[in-house]
């Protein structure tokens, strides 16, 4: 079963002085389907994660987040509680930042229809507006409004850009902690396979980053209610 339809997302510039200000060029659909074919496999399981340091309006991740959502309803579309769960995680594992604010705004707003149209589709009248929130929160979280290469986030604050990690436990719990992105780039130069972009770090626990917060666990549904 097809959940969701590809985009067209064949524009690449939006102005000159963008071009010119920050150097912004979107990825035309054709290159974003070639180069995620590469890494077909990833793109097709659903807990992988994916980080796109600058995201723009969020073409590579779009795309990604399409495939996951399309294995998750081939899988689960049966028991609408099994399909939101596994949604839920495959949005989790969508991360990006951009040193824009308007292409935060629109990223997070296409990643959320997206999930919203397929949801739709499935269950019509039955969908839940507490499974829509924990989509919104997790978009929230996980796509930054910041500079990657400074670490800290562009608004008025110009703190370290933190992220979530969100983790199943016991099928509908979900464990959250939260990590500077300095500290998890750190643990990734290490060279040791893992980290909140790579899964796991069994292989040394030498090299575990260490998060800045530790949340309880809390049912899927209800992850915008514990902050």
């Amino acid at each position: 079963m097809l959940l969701v339809e590809k985009e067209k997302t064949n524009k690449q510039v939006v102005s000159r002085q963008r071009v010119t200000d920050h150097g912004e060029v979107y990825t035309s659909e054709r290159e974003v389907n070639a180069m995620l074919d590469l890494v077909k496999q990833e793109t097709e399981r659903i807990e992988s994660r994916f980080l796109e340091p600058a995201c723009g309006t969020g073409n590579f991740l779009i795309e990604i987040l399409r495939r996951k959502l399309n294995i998750v309803a081939n899988r689960y579309r049966k028991s609408q509680i099994e399909f939101e769960r596994y949604a839920v995680l495959a949005v989790s594992s969508i991360y990006g930042i951009d040193i824009l604010e308007d292409n935060i705004e629109a990223c997070r707003k296409r990643l959320f229809e997206l999930f919203e149209a397929g949801y739709k589709k499935l269950y019509k009248e039955n969908i839940k507006e507490e499974c829509l929130d924990s989509i919104k929160f997790i978009l929230s979280r996980n796509i930054i409004w910041g500079d990657a290469l400074t670490l800290k986030t562009v608004d008025d604050k110009h703190e370290p850009i933190v992220f979530s990690e969100w983790s199943s436990v016991n099928g509908k719990m979900i464990k959250r902690r939260d990590f500077t992105y300095g500290n998890l780039l750190e643990a990734e130069s290490s060279k040791v396979p893992g980290g909140l972009f790579e899964d796991v770090y069994e292989s040394d626990p030498a090299f575990l980053p260490t998060p800045i917060k530790e949340f309880p666990l809390v049912h899927f549904l209800r992850i915008s209610h514990v902050e």
